[in-house]
């Protein structure tokens, strides 16, 4: 049989297809408009590119001085997608974006094995339609690829089962560990799952299971340690600090900042937990992470109020303490700055406990479908039960199948429950359970329903209680709009509730419970639209209204990121000669635009936040004295690790005076800016003497030091990048990039950033 005949001989699922393309536009479009989307990593992938060493250990900067706080597998792939298309915001996350529709696909087969289509369908539209999943799927975090890579390592432990084939239990096993070198322990939440499933689902002895298992476990550590202990096991000389880590070791990252750090919080090189990391809500306004309150509005979207203050910041549960008074959302808002829900921040997660993830701080991001995922769960497993003449507890092939999805939804619901170290983000991981427990769990109680049996109660309940759960994020943006979700949900509850006890045949009543449905998922239809409407692709992905104010999209917590200052840039390149580095700083956030913008080597003296012990005074005298570095730049801020190098170069070294086209001559000034949003409206603290201009955050203009005038090129409109640079990043045509975010792991303990002012100094004369 030719190859032509047998694609003509193969069944498509239409309903699939159609599913896809919509995963493929809300992960898509208007990603030309992604900028440098996290510019951290943008900037580790730019360096990726110079070498293979780079490329290998994923160092931050081309120089391969110290690496980013996360393993490179998920950044291969944007390096070898860079180095093929070159430096674009759509380059970056074009892995991010086929791998966020590649796992559509997969949760469909996931599905369709073992439950049939429609449940597959239900499935994979609640996995395309979940807020936090476009929205993770639209930047170059690394989220996307490791739920890809997890349910890439079910798909093969789950045909082992059914081929009752060793190979493939090992093929899954060997990608769990690939999952582990994507974001470290987080992969492995799920692992007792694949045991479990494994255990119970294949038909053999128990001694061959074990040993089986045993096998699959090797493949699994050789997969997971390949990487890891590279590192560890090469000369510290030969390679790159690790990034984030106290002891310059990947199995440290791994099992400390990226691991139990996670879980009980971090406090590592911060002097003390970061802002909205499970804290009370008792705490003083002082301490909050921007841009948490939650006020409501009304039906109209979040706008510029001229002032906002946050009246019910005491009554919302959220574990981040109250804000000033000053609005920090876009535009001033009080309503969090791109969080989609009332909460805010990069931090903001809500209060320990088991309700925590229904909340305002990341329910709206993850949590519209939860509800009918958790009594999906209830009804489905007792509707495919079997035999009447088996117990109630027997494992049937489709409640094997459940045990898998429970036991991923499970700890992950805990982990999130009870974690203090997350971004709301990383709620996608809970995104497969529920989507694959809501698909089979509405097709269920449909089912059950219909049936009139003992548990077709569960359907309307279900509705009811998640169109109240929905109405509840809606008001915190569009009250009106909320009261009639809630309505049309009670009045399509009414007959769901009644029908069974006074209808004789349910067969044909199709209407209530696909109306039912409908209803449920138009909300979450609505926030999932928003990044790809918004045109985001930012450092901390998130979904809702708030990014469809005028400066929606630009998501941001603790002033990280920034822009190249042209004056400063132009004067660098001139001076450098033959220096490895074109300049030393204290952070990665002042580094990364420069190596986006250059290609060029920028150390990173104190890594990602500035809290790394990358490199002691002595080695870095040695690195000035050989001609390497000859310039430090300060960006004003505070809080780092490195005091005593800092020290030494303000106390020996000379500053720099330059004249900017519209200035008179002062020493450096440079605001450290995104193209067009200042940093109280991106809920970064402002700096000292530098009060917000309102709480409407109308200014376009970040503070500088007072007396002095920035030098030209750091208009709040649009940097301008020098002429000459190696590597172009290319900017969007209408709207600002949304480069002002802290990626996995900001200092509370930093001050300064984007509208600080910062000094040059020159170090080339102290050895003369």
């Amino acid at each position: 049989m030719s190859l032509w005949t047998r694609i003509k001989l193969i069944k498509y699922d239409y309903w699939l297809i159609a599913i896809l393309i919509l995963a493929t536009f809300l992960y898509t479009w208007n990603i030309w408009e992604a900028g440098e989307a996290n510019s951290f990593y943008t900037a580790a992938v730019v360096s990726m590119t110079k070498s293979f060493k780079n490329f290998w250990y994923a160092s931050f900067d081309p120089a391969g001085f110290i690496t980013v706080d996360k393993p490179p597998v998920a950044l291969w792939f944007m390096a070898i997608s860079v180095k093929i298309f070159g430096v674009h915001g759509w380059s970056l996350v074009l892995s991010s974006i086929l791998f966020g529709i590649g796992s559509v696909y997969l949760m469909y087969n996931l599905i369709h094995r073992r439950f049939g289509k429609i449940p597959a369908r239900l499935a994979a539209l609640i996995m395309t339609l979940t807020p936090i999943v476009v929205a993770d799927s639209r930047t170059n975090n690394m989220d996307a690829t490791l739920i890809f890579f997890l349910l890439l390592s079910i798909y093969f432990v789950q045909k082992a089962v059914f081929k009752n084939q060793q190979r493939y239990l090992w093929i899954g096993f060997s990608l769990m560990g690939i999952a582990f070198n994507v974001k470290m322990l987080q992969a492995f939440m799920i692992l007792p799952a694949l045991y479990l499933y494994y255990w119970i689902a294949t038909n053999i002895g128990w001694k061959k299971k074990l040993a089986h298992l045993g096998i699959a476990t090797v493949f699994l550590a050789v997969f997971t340690l390949i990487w890891p202990l590279s590192v560890d096991m090469t000369n510290p000389s030969n390679r790159p600090y690790e990034g984030g880590s106290e002891t310059n070791s990947a199995l440290e990252l791994a099992f400390g900042y990226n691991g139990t750090q996670r879980l009980l919080g971090q406090t590592t090189g911060t002097g003390g937990a970061f802002p909205g990391m499970g804290s009370s809500s008792k705490k003083s306004a002082s301490s909050k992470a921007p841009g948490s309150s939650s006020k409501k509005s009304s039906n109209n979207p979040p706008a510029k109020p001229s002032s906002s203050t946050s009246k019910s910041s005491s009554k919302k549960p959220t574990g981040t303490p109250p804000t000033n008074k000053t609005g920090n959302g876009p535009g001033g808002s009080t309503k969090g700055a791109g969080t989609g829900g009332a909460g805010g921040g990069a931090f903001s997660i809500g209060s320990v406990g088991p309700f925590r993830l229904f909340g305002l701080d990341l329910g709206p991001q993850i949590s519209w479908l939860l509800i009918i995922s958790i009594l999906g769960l209830i009804s489905s497993y007792f509707y495919f039960r079997g035999s009447r003449m088996k117990k109630w507890w027997s494992l049937t092939p489709q409640r094997k199948e459940l045990w898998l999805w429970a036991g991923w939804l499970v700890p992950v619901y805990g982990f999130f429950s009870v974690a203090s170290f997350f971004h709301p983000y990383y709620t996608i991981m809970l995104a497969p359970a529920i989507a694959a427990l809501g698909g089979v769990g509405i097709y269920t109680m449909i089912k059950q329903w219909k049936e009139k049996s003992l548990w077709s109660m569960i359907l309307p309940i279900a509705i009811l209680s998640t169109a109240i759960l929905q109405a509840w994020y809606v008001a915190q943006y569009y009250s009106i709009i909320a009261w009639v979700l809630l309505g049309v949900g009670v009045l399509i509850s009414i007959p769901l509730f009644a029908l069974p006890w006074i209808s004789i045949n349910l067969k044909n009543k199709h209407i209530w419970p696909i109306s039912g449905v409908i209803l449920i998922m138009l909300a979450p239809t609505f926030w999932s639209l928003t990044p790809t409407i918004a045109g985001e692709s930012a450092q901390i992905p998130t979904a809702g209204p708030s990014l469809l104010t005028s400066s929606g999209g630009m998501t941001t917590a603790g002033g990280m990121g920034g822009s190249v200052d042209s004056t400063l840039l132009k004067y660098l390149k001139k001076h450098q000669g033959n220096a490895e580095y074109l300049f030393a700083t204290d952070d990665s956030s002042t580094a990364a635009p420069y190596i986006i913008s250059t290609g060029k080597a920028v150390m990173s003296i104190g890594g990602f936040n500035g809290t790394d012990k990358a490199i002691t005074l002595k080695q870095f005298k040695k690195l000035v004295k050989e001609g390497k570095v000859k310039y430090y730049y300060s960006g004003g801020k505070t809080g780092g690790s490195n005091t005593a190098i800092v020290n030494w170069i303000k106390k020996n070294a000379k500053k720099v005076k330059l004249s900017g086209n519209n200035s008179a001559t002062s020493s450096i000034t440079t605001s450290t800016k995104t193209s067009s949003t200042s940093a109280n409206e991106m809920g970064t603290p402002p700096t000292s003497g530098n009060a917000p201009s309102g709480a409407g955050g109308n200014s376009s203009t970040a503070p500088t030091s007072q007396g002095a005038t920035p030098p030209s090129g750091s208009s709040s409109k649009k940097m301008k990048k020098p002429s000459g640079s190696s590597s172009k990043m290319k900017k969007p045509s209408k709207k600002p990039s949304n480069m002002g975010g802290a990626p996995e792991g900001m200092t509370g303990g930093m001050t300064g950033g984007m509208g600080s002012s910062g000094t040059l100094y020159d170090l080339s004369d102290i050895y003369d």
